[in-house]
């Protein structure tokens, strides 16, 4: 299935007006705050009704203005994720989740009740209420009450804002496995460059209400002209598959033929992950260095190189692994004399990679 949205609405000086999909998988509304994120999910939602525009999921139309179709909420079969889990206190989490199913068409099609508390890691918490739950248990029962309303689409409000660190790395690879094994659209919003490098399969990128970019994550995020959030938060995604895992504690990746080394990963041998390597934390070097600490080095070629009016560049980097995004200043840009089509190294210090950063590929 897949989302179609086309809004136009003005309130408070403030103009929407986009149109994107969203295939199967997990899109991510990215920007800055104000750029018209939550506008665009309440108005898929049903929450507000915009001026002009059409949503629709597949054949489904939920919203035609010019026709004069307007689903109500109830009708749409969403299923929301808000920043806080709204669960009902004085019920159990089993009744919890069986509020959701009960808004759900028997003849929908959905994940049944034990496959989602599989899924979610929620079985011995059924009994409890809310009150006896951690922030990272509630966002879990959340998404479950969210999935067993069997919905056409899911929709995620910034759902790992309210959370803290360690909460966000708990909650993160249940929506890892919910972009692999759900075969509905996710719009999800966010504005942090980890959660978008570690979820998306697609992005669409909002700038006052605009759509500045849209397209595969992995085609944008390598892109050193897509920066919608500062150049600080640049990064690109590479793939690498797990080969070994070593007694001294690194994980060794193959990466296009080249050795990657993590800090351990908890995946076993054979798993394809999603790194996100900072562009920040990668050093280019003209001839491959000899005698340093950092343990990862990719060959590679200079792709692309973006200036701005400050002292910083981006180059992007085409190595075997994939493309890589590195931070420099333009006085070494000058002082390597580095332009597109230079032969050129990437250099990372393992323990830059945070955890937070590395994830299981779709």
């Amino acid at each position: 299935m897949t989302l179609s949205v086309r809004l136009r609405h003005g309130f408070g000086g403030f103009a929407l007006d986009i149109a994107f999909e969203a295939p199967p998988g997990l899109t991510v509304l990215f920007g800055r705050s104000g750029s018209g994120k939550t506008t665009v999910i309440n108005a898929v939602s049903g929450l507000l009704r915009p001026e002009s525009g059409r949503i629709a999921v597949d054949d489904t139309v939920l919203l035609d203005r010019a026709a004069r179709i307007d689903l109500p909420v109830h009708r749409r079969r969403l299923g929301y994720i808000f920043q806080d889990a709204r669960l009902f206190p004085h019920m159990s989490v089993r009744q919890n989740l069986g509020y959701g199913r009960f808004f759900a068409p028997r003849a929908a099609p959905g994940l049944k009740p034990d496959r989602v508390i599989e899924m979610l890691g929620i079985g011995a918490l059924l009994d409890r209420r809310p009150g006896a739950l951690s922030g990272g248990e509630k966002s879990r029962v959340a998404i479950g009450r969210a999935l067993l309303a069997r919905p056409r689409i899911l929709l995620a409000d910034e759902p790992l804002a309210a959370l803290d660190e360690a909460r966000k790395a708990e909650i993160l690879p249940y929506f890892e496995r919910l972009r692999d094994e759900v075969q509905i659209p996710i719009l999800y919003v966010s504005h942090s460059a980890t959660e978008v490098a570690r979820l998306a399969t697609t992005i669409v990128a909002l700038k006052a209400g605009r759509v500045e970019r849209a397209g595969p994550a992995r085609d944008l995020l390598a892109d050193p002209a897509f920066t919608p959030t500062g150049i600080r938060d640049a990064g690109a995604i590479l793939s690498a598959r797990i080969v070994a895992h070593h007694p001294d504690g690194l994980t060794e990746l193959d990466a296009g033929g080249q050795p990657l080394l993590l800090p351990r990963v908890a995946q076993p041998e054979g798993q394809v992950l999603r790194i996100r390597i900072a562009a920040q934390d990668v050093i280019l070097s003209r001839a491959r260095p000899e005698g340093l600490s950092a343990l990862n080095i990719l060959p590679g070629t200079v792709a692309a190189i973006r200036t701005g009016e400050g002292p910083g560049a981006l180059v992007s980097l085409q190595t075997p692994a994939g493309l890589i995004l590195a931070r420099l200043t333009r006085r070494s840009l000058d002082a390597m004399q580095l332009a597109p089509g230079t032969p050129c190294h990437a250099v990372m210090k393992t323990v830059a990679i945070a955890p937070d950063a590395v994830g299981p590929a779709r």
